[in-house]
């Protein structure tokens, strides 16, 4: 029998990829992004996992997506589709996507300019979250409702050449929802609770526990999957003032570390089963 190959792509060994190769015994090996060329590429491999995609220049960044597409013309299935991660790491992208779909975002403006972005700050409520335009973990976003503040973080923003997003700040009970999807089917979810930031990421101090999603919440995340083109993601939801669901994020290279803890489930196993049946 000929054994499967698996490449893990990442920019080192953290984590995840030391929990997908404890699940894929001998048949995965781990790559660094970094290091790949035209002649070193992706040949050979029945499948491939995008873990991370390392920070690097504009033409780095394209290349390497280059080469995902290169390997999924050529028949190796890539997790996910290079489309997929493409839409989802840009959050403009993934918002026109989702508000295509006709589902429910928070109103949201981007803009180049700080004039702009002032305007938007108006239109929005004068409470907003100023988000980076890649990025996760809740890492780079600020909540502004203070007009002085918002001039300063706008031009400031503008004179980096920095694109400006800004979106309505949805009141929230203090948790959301994390939802893990995976070929069409809600594998997982987990209530995530801050008790003194208005962001619940584990990563910024927020905790978490099991949660058993309604149907409203299910059809939600496997419809934003969908949007995406997604395979796998972690769709996080939140639910306003009106109880009223909005996605706020898909991410189509989550974290699955503490959802696992939550709730006692082997995803690393199951990315690699959908990699490679």
């Amino acid at each position: 029998m000929v054994k499967t190959k698996i490449a893990i792509l990442s920019r080192g060994d953290g984590w995840h990829v030391q929990d997908l190769l404890r699940a894929a015994g001998s048949n995965a090996v781990s790559l660094d992004f970094r290091r790949l060329n035209s002649t070193n590429s992706l040949d050979g491999f029945d499948a491939v996992i995008v873990r991370t995609m390392p920070a690097g220049s504009l033409e780095q960044i394209i290349f390497r997506m280059d080469l995902l597409h290169a390997a999924e013309a050529k028949g190796i299935r890539v997790l996910n589709p290079p489309r997929a991660l493409e839409t989802c790491v840009d959050k403009y992208l993934t918002n026109v996507r989702l508000e295509a779909a006709g589902l429910p975002v928070p109103r949201t403006i981007v803009t180049q300019t700080a004039d702009d972005a002032m305007a938007a700050f108006e239109t929005l409520g004068r409470d907003v979250v100023v988000k980076p335009l890649f990025g996760s973990e809740g890492r780079g976003m600020v909540r502004i409702t203070d007009m002085e503040i918002a001039w300063r973080t706008f031009h400031t923003l503008a004179n980096t050449q920095a694109v400006i997003y800004v979106q309505e700040f949805i009141q929230h009970p203090g948790w959301d929802v994390r939802v893990f999807v995976l070929n069409g089917e809600v594998i997982a979810a987990m209530k995530r609770t801050h008790a003194s930031d208005w962001r619940t990421n584990v990563a910024q101090g927020g905790t978490a526990e099991m949660h058993v999603p309604c149907a409203r919440e299910i059809d939600l995340s496997l419809a934003a999957t969908t949007a995406t083109r997604a395979i796998v993601t972690g769709v996080d939801l939140i639910i306003d003032s009106r109880g009223q669901w909005q996605i706020i994020e898909v991410n189509a290279v989550p974290g699955w570390r503490t959802i696992c803890e939550v709730c006692d489930i082997d995803i690393a196993k199951k990315i690699l089963h959908e990699a490679h049946p």
